[in-house]
């Protein structure tokens, strides 16, 4: 990559105007105690001196310092390719050190980053892993019990064991949809389908698939008051009604028993209204809210997975909700409950 450099002559300036003035006041003191100089030469002799000096000075600092500088620079771009380019470089010293100095602190965040995402990517591979090991060996078990076992042979035993298996395999199938689903949000691949619908009647529709869950656990499925009209949003449809049932089941999952979970809509502006999920559950202690948006993250972990899922639910809420362009926020209190809430367009 080309590198256009500035010369600074400002050194050479600055030391040829110390190497005359020294010379001019060594003249004008041996002009004073020793002997008479002729004027022509106490002016001409310091300007010819001066002139010398400062294309000396230049040339070696030219030669010993900027083919340094340069080679520096020439390294430093090596690394990082972008941040000299298009941009005059100056063999001024402090400029050099201010330049050097900012490089280092750039490189010294991207590192930390670095830390940051290959801690993250060790978690990831250790979580999924996890994941995907125990429906695995759950279908393995079933099926080398009825192959080597002999279980085979029992019907009772052979239809039990293989609707088990077939449970495992279900749960595989659900979670490679789930990070098959996240990648494409991701990458931007996966469409959606905006139409305009009724929320509230989405709300009670999940309401209705979540009832037995819910009267399990004693939990009461409610809304804040009577809904007398429809509540019109613009999005897609299908996706939001995952986004609810992955809310409304976190909700049962943790929830007490003999709780609620309450859903309000409330319009923020003519544009915009917020779902608001609530619940009385067990709540999230503050260092884990930042991170349960991520996947495969559980802050009980063998609870969570007692209770089944993937791990991914809220990794795909919040994808869902930012590919609609759309705000997600969380707050909790452990111990108390937890609310989360997103906004929706009503209106296009």
């Amino acid at each position: 990559m080309a590198i256009n450099f500035k010369k600074s002559y400002k050194f050479a300036f600055k030391s040829s105007v110390y190497i005359s003035l020294f010379v001019v006041c060594s003249l004008l003191i041996y002009n004073y105690f020793v002997q008479h100089i002729n004027l022509f030469i106490l002016f001409a002799f310091p300007i010819t001196l001066f002139v010398f000096s400062f294309f000396l000075i230049q040339y070696r600092v030219e030669v010993f310092i900027y083919k340094r500088i340069k080679k520096l620079y020439d390294e430093v771009s090596i690394l990082d390719a972008t941040s000299l380019k298009n941009k005059i470089v100056t063999t001024d010293i402090s400029s050099l050190t201010n330049d050097i100095r900012n490089f280092a602190k750039e490189k010294k965040i991207e590192i930390e980053s670095l830390n940051i995402r290959e801690e993250y990517r060790r978690e990831f591979l250790g979580n999924i892993s996890h994941e995907l090991k125990t429906p695995l060996f759950t279908v393995q078990g079933y099926l080398d019990t009825l192959i080597e076992g002999g279980a085979i042979k029992d019907k009772t035993l052979r239809v039990k064991y293989i609707e088990r298996a077939s449970k495992g395999v279900e749960r595989l199938i659900h979670i490679v949809q789930d990070l098959d689903m996240i990648s494409k949000f991701e990458v931007g691949d996966l469409n959606l389908d905006i139409t305009k619908f009724d929320i509230i009647t989405e709300i009670q529709n999940v309401f209705d698939l979540l009832e037995m869950k819910a009267d399990a656990k004693n939990i009461i499925l409610m809304f804040d008051e009577k809904y007398i009209s429809p509540i019109h949003v613009y999005a897609d449809k299908d996706k939001i009604q995952q986004v609810l049932t992955n809310l409304v089941m976190n909700s049962i999952k943790y929830g007490k028993e003999n709780g609620t979970t309450e859903i309000s809509v409330e319009k923020i502006n003519k544009n915009k209204v917020l779902v608001r999920i609530q619940d009385n559950g067990d709540g999230i202690e503050q260092q884990h809210i930042s991170r349960i948006f991520e996947r495969f993250f559980r802050i009980n972990k063998s609870g969570s997975r007692e209770e089944g899922g993937s791990g991914l639910g809220l990794a795909i809420v919040k994808h869902i909700i930012e590919a609609h362009n759309e705000k997600i926020f969380v707050q909790s209190t452990y111990k108390k409950g937890s609310e989360f809430s997103f906004t929706l367009k009503t209106s296009k």
